[in-house]
């Protein structure tokens, strides 16, 4: 056997041993983890259910979409208005991912309640209608909702110590960040991530920009995973926390394997592109009016394979 075919086949038998290991871990918490001991109000993740049992991707790919929760102190999270919103697709055998992204003010037909803004589809029909309006607007109807609170969000970013992004050009809010962001690539613990992903208002682009930034703060998050992916434990630690705060219709098993495929991801072939549209109003209410046409090809695009080719 060729030297290299032998290094092959034992880092192929160490990632078999290590996951049926961990199936294992996962499967006698699921059973002695008493429900009182979980608290479900820092994440969500809804697997949808198909209508016909059918996914809409391909095989190999998975479409997940996130949803940053502006629910306050004591509001449910998955019946608040949605903060940001990507929808974001993997495929597990080629390593590529893609994100698309959409500005939360887009005046979209949100399932059963006519027009409005595509955030107010979780405050009206909770993961699922969110899912549904994205479907309509893209064409892509996501396998799993993720839904979190910022809080998570910024503990998370800490717990992996902190994420580095790429910022094409400085900016700063009064609220949010008052000294502002340098150009540049920049170093970001968790408040100062969810800043950069949630100020909109020190933009030039608006909406439009903010989302752009979240999805560069996305790349920084799976960068970290990436380089720490192979640290023994590092996966199944984050799984088992992320249960601790986690209500979910999906099985620890789909859990490791959605960690698993975020893993594995190469930062390569990592395409991004956000759904341009026009600023105007409805009333007097500001909203944007996205270029459905471009959101359709975009979902065309990568609906089989999470590969974009334009923007």
């Amino acid at each position: 056997m060729e030297p290299q075919q032998h290094l092959r086949l034992l880092r192929r038998s160490r990632r078999v041993a290590r996951a049926v290991a961990l199936a294992a871990v996962l499967a006698v918490t699921a059973l002695v983890v008493p429900q009182s001991a979980v608290h479900p109000t820092d994440v969500s993740l809804v697997k949808i259910r198909h209508a016909q049992g059918v996914a809409t991707g391909g095989e190999d790919v998975v479409w997940i979409l996130a949803v940053g929760s502006d629910a306050r102190p004591g509001e449910a999270m998955t019946r608040a208005r949605g903060d940001a919103l990507q929808l974001v697709g993997i495929n597990t055998r080629t390593g590529s991912a893609t994100a698309i992204g959409v500005p939360r003010d887009s005046w979209v037909e949100i399932p059963g309640h006519g027009r409005e803004k595509i955030n107010s589809a979780l405050y009206f029909a909770g993961p699922r209608g969110m899912a549904g309006a994205m479907h309509n607007l893209v064409g892509i109807e996501a396998d799993y909702v993720m839904v979190s609170r910022f809080p998570f969000f910024e503990d998370m970013v800490d717990d992996i110590g902190g994420i580095t992004v790429s910022n094409p050009r400085r900016f700063q809010d009064p609220y949010l960040k008052k000294e502002g962001f340098g150009q540049g690539r920049i170093h970001l613990d968790g408040y100062n991530a969810m800043a950069f992903s949630r100020i909109r208002k020190g933009l030039a682009g608006g909406d439009f920009d903010r989302s752009a930034n979240q999805q560069r703060t996305l790349r920084g998050i799976h960068a970290r995973i990436r380089s720490q992916a192979d640290r023994p434990g590092f996966i199944e630690r984050g799984v088992m926390t992320v249960m601790e705060h986690m209500d979910t219709n999906a099985s620890p098993a789909e859990l490791f394997q959605l960690a698993q495929a975020v893993a594995q991801v190469d930062p390569r072939r990592i395409t991004t592109c956000v759904v341009r549209g026009r600023i105007g109003y409805v009333g007097a209410a500001s909203v944007v009016f996205p270029d459905v046409a471009q959101a359709r090809r975009l979902g065309r695009e990568a609906r089989t394979d999470a590969a974009l080719r334009g923007c």
